[in-house]
């Protein structure tokens, strides 16, 4: 694939991609989305390395998840921005052959790209959310794992 940068006829600057797509460089949207996902649990994980060993760490495009139309409150295990479900801790369990299952925490991409702007509120937001997560499977005070947790 060859890249085609136009002359800046306008004064709009050049055209084309930033990164040509054909280099390593190159994130898409979702890509980068699971990379901010990654850095903001990793002070998590190494704080708690031991309790969050076998935790694993997944990113969904949507909830998935069948809650009824009258629901008002959500379980626990569902961390929402009031009825927008943004995160989610599913447990260890058993899958359908019959195989154990590890305990998993679900971050949802859409919900979460709709509510920031800049790249600050992103890393705030999945810092909130894995935290309030981590509580969770943890069954300890968010506030146990960030002083400054604010909800």
């Amino acid at each position: 694939m060859e890249l085609s940068v136009t002359r800046d006829r306008h004064g709009r600057g050049m055209r084309g991609p930033f990164v040509p797509q054909a280099t390593p460089r190159y994130r898409t949207r979702s890509q980068k989305f699971d990379a901010a996902v990654l850095d903001a649990y990793a002070p998590l994980a190494a704080r708690f390395q031991q309790q969050l060993h076998n935790l694993d760490v997944a990113v969904d495009t949507v909830p998935r998840m069948r809650l009824s139309a009258d629901t008002t409150v959500l379980p626990d295990e569902i961390v929402a921005d009031g009825p927008v479900p943004l995160g989610r801790v599913i447990p260890a369990g058993v899958d359908r052959r019959g195989r154990p299952t590890r305990p998993r925490i679900v971050i949802f991409r859409k919900p979460i790209e709709q509510r920031y702007v800049s790249v600050s509120e992103r890393t705030e937001i999945l810092k909130t959310v894995l935290t309030a997560l981590v509580a969770n499977h943890l069954n300890i005070d968010p506030l146990d794992i960030d002083p400054d947790f604010q909800w």
